[in-house]
């Protein structure tokens, strides 16, 4: 992924295999491409209100909030563990103001080789109704990676698929020193109980995720690929088998991400990679290289 070296194309999706080493007593965490863990902010954030999860008919919704204890807490309780697994980990930070990105990103400029790269997440649907996603302007966002240059390392950006403008947000934060973008993020969605009128979670509306965007991330691939072909993608958004992953990378994608088939199966990111490379071997492909773009003809 630009210019990170990944030992393969799965990586698990931030947001989904917690902090640290939650996923650990069901994969050896050093087998995926990476470890992304859960945005973390400058500062520990509680999060929204319970209920925080809902299932549909087709993935779930989440309104978590992006709790998290903060990258100092992070750094000294739950990176150490998981660096002693082996893994490669992408960090993930968030904010609410380009200050705060600075500040999430200023705080692992020293971290280890092992945290390869920083995923910059823009474009998280469920804090405050959606109201601060940055990724739905060109500008905002390129504010954001311009200020996390600090990181010290690659970033790639997280984009959303909540607006008609991605392809024009990915040119603004490739221009602004995103290595790679990642795409997709949950899309926004509410559910309203029935038996009290009113919405299913404690944050109201939350992000969908599960195999009901799968479509939507494979348009939304293409669509920036088609536009920038050079810019590295990360594909993301109900990857759950190895044909997916390869749907994804012929949509353009150079690696994916597993998130929401993680909860129905802690080993789905370990399922996803061995789906891939069987998938490769019934079809006499010898690199993922070899897929990426497919589609396009």
């Amino acid at each position: 992924m630009g210019s990170v070296a990944l030992a393969n194309p799965v990586m698990t999706a931030s947001g989904t295999a917690g902090h640290g080493t939650e996923l650990a007593p069901y994969v050896d965490l050093s087998r995926p491409g990476a470890m992304v863990v859960k945005s973390l902010s400058a500062d520990p954030w509680p999060g929204n209100p319970a209920p925080r999860l809902h299932p549909t008919p087709a993935g779930m919704l989440n309104s978590v909030g992006l709790q998290g204890p903060g990258v100092a807490a992070w750094r000294e309780h739950g990176l150490p563990g998981l660096l002693a697994t082996g893994a490669t980990v992408v960090a993930s930070i968030w904010g609410r103001t380009v200050e705060d990105y600075e500040r999430a990103a200023a705080a692992l400029a020293d971290c280890p080789a092992e945290v390869v790269a920083v995923e910059v997440n823009l474009s998280c649907p469920n804090l405050d109704g959606g109201a601060h996603l940055f990724a739905h302007d060109p500008v905002a966002a390129a504010d954001v990676m311009a200020a996390t240059a600090g990181a010290g390392r690659p970033r790639w950006a997280k984009l959303s698929a909540n607006t008609d403008r991605v392809v024009e947000v990915a040119d603004a934060v490739a221009a602004a020193g995103a290595e790679a973008v990642t795409l997709i993020n949950t899309l926004m969605g509410m559910v309203i109980d029935l038996g009290t009128r009113r919405p299913a979670l404690g944050g109201g509306g939350g992000g969908l995720s599960g195999p009901a965007v799968h479509p939507v991330a494979v348009r939304t691939v293409f669509e920036v690929h088609a536009a920038r072909p050079e810019l590295p993608i990360v594909g993301v958004g109900g990857v759950a088998s190895g044909e997916d992953a390869v749907e994804l990378l012929l949509a353009g994608a150079s690696a994916v991400q597993v998130g929401t088939a993680s909860f129905a199966d802690p080993r789905a990111v370990v399922a996803v990679l061995e789906g891939l490379v069987s998938w490769c071997g019934r079809h006499g492909v010898r690199r993922v290289d070899e897929l990426i773009g497919g589609a396009h003809g």
